[in-house]
């Protein structure tokens, strides 16, 4: 049977373990309970398993049963601070909390990835690392996991690396979708704290007001950005934050407001950390006012490897058919941590509609939203593709290494 085939008969054990995670979803680095449920779900398998130090990550290795090398297969287990306005039967139970991004499925997915590959162990050119992540959402979960040694956990090199990340939008579901290069951008956060000298609001002459300031600011920003960078080689910076003053008629100490910074390239990711900091530091010392900056670095942008890119996607057409599968002709505006994997190891993200069965995927409610849905209905489609990707390109590599196999044992 294909490994389509056989993903189909896990479909309803791995539909209960995605709604009991999206019912009690965890923020950040801690999982526990997130943890927890990994951990049974993987029990019996033939598999070596670590869990995390410093966060509630389960790195899972099979060990196949033939020589060969390494594949590396990915899933993000945490959830988003968002209140669940979904309508599904199985919504969060926490308040605050939502798999607003489609974690529950990854990491239900990757768990439909072992047990296919375990079955298959005997006959398997090599060995599959499987990275259940947490704190991929803004808190460097795979960036922790690389310092405790996820990328060495089969003791050998990786060959590639592979996640496939799904989408409650844009693309109709069961649709896999990917390019080679970039294909997510990078994220940064911008902070900027205007500091001037408070007064009352009648006399602004005799205080030194940050607010008209860190407001030309904001309007600078967008004229820079559109001024200074290729629009053929874009950047995003929005402003989602914007803090000022307690009173109509006090002029307040400071003025604060936070941005998302996105970039395509790693040129330009340089370009807005150095430029940024001084633009804003110029305006406030045009205002006879002093401006605490912070860059923070989060993400570098996603590149897949042309040649993975080009391996995966053949072997999803393989899997689904020629019209499941889109080269995409412009990279995702997101960004993923799964960059800091990609930079060590050539490998490919991919995407995945999800969106439920019937809707407008362009009108259905993106990523992020409290009103997201994602359909459990591509999770054997979901664990059929990353069982065939660890398989196909192991077996890419399993001649070489048996012949070195061969040769030292004679």
């Amino acid at each position: 049977m294909s490994a389509l085939g056989n993903a189909e008969e896990l479909r309803d054990d791995l539909a209960v373990l995605r709604r009991e995670l999206h019912r009690e979803p965890e923020l950040g680095l801690q999982l526990p309970r997130t943890q927890e449920k990994v951990l049974a779900a993987l029990e019996g398998l033939p598999l070596e398993i670590e869990l995390g130090k410093n966060l509630s990550s389960v790195t899972a290795v099979l060990r196949g049963g033939r020589p060969g090398g390494a594949v590396l297969l990915r899933a993000d287990m945490d959830a988003l601070p968002v209140q669940e306005a979904s309508g599904v039967d199985y919504m969060s139970r926490v308040a605050g909390r939502m798999h607003a991004c489609g974690h529950d499925l990854h990491t239900a997915a990757l768990v439909g990835a072992a047990r296919l590959l375990s079955q298959r162990r005997e006959s398997l050119p090599g060995d599959v690392v499987f990275m259940f992540q947490p704190g991929e959402e803004g808190h460097n979960g795979a960036g922790v996991m690389i310092e405790e040694g996820v990328l060495q956990a089969a003791g050998k090199p990786l060959d590639a690396a592979f996640a496939i990340h799904v989408s409650a939008n844009r693309i109709p579901q069961g649709l896999v979708v990917s390019k080679p290069g970039t294909v997510m951008t990078a994220s940064d956060i911008l902070r900027v704290t205007v500091r001037g000298r408070g007064g009352h609001g009648s006399a602004p002459h005799s205080a030194l007001d940050p607010v008209p300031a860190a407001c030309e600011m904001v309007t600078a920003i967008n004229s820079w950005t559109t001024r200074t960078f290729d629009i053929f080689d874009p950047v995003v910076v929005s402003v989602g934050s914007f803090q000022a003053g307690t009173q109509h008629n006090v002029i307040p100490e400071t003025a604060t407001f936070q941005a998302t910074v996105r970039s395509y390239s790693d040129t330009n990711h340089e370009r807005l950390a150095e430029g940024l900091p001084r633009l804003v530091r110029s305006i406030a010392a045009a205002h006879g006012l002093s401006a605490d900056v912070d860059f923070e670095v989060l993400y570098p942008v996603t590149v897949n490897d042309p040649q993975e890119t080009g391996f995966a996607l053949e072997t999803a057409r393989e899997l689904v058919g020629d019209d499941q599968v889109w080269v995409s002709p412009q990279p995702a505006s997101g960004s993923e941590d799964f960059s800091l994997v990609l930079q060590r190891v050539p490998g490919a993200m991919l995407l995945l509609g999800a969106a439920p069965q019937g809707c407008d995927p362009t009108a259905a409610p993106m990523n992020h939203s409290p009103q997201a849905v994602f359909d459990d209905a591509v999770l054997p489609r979901q664990a059929a593709l990353l069982t065939e990707l660890a398989t196909a390109r192991l077996s890419r590599t399993a001649p070489l290494a048996e012949r070195a196999g061969t040769r030292e044992r004679a």
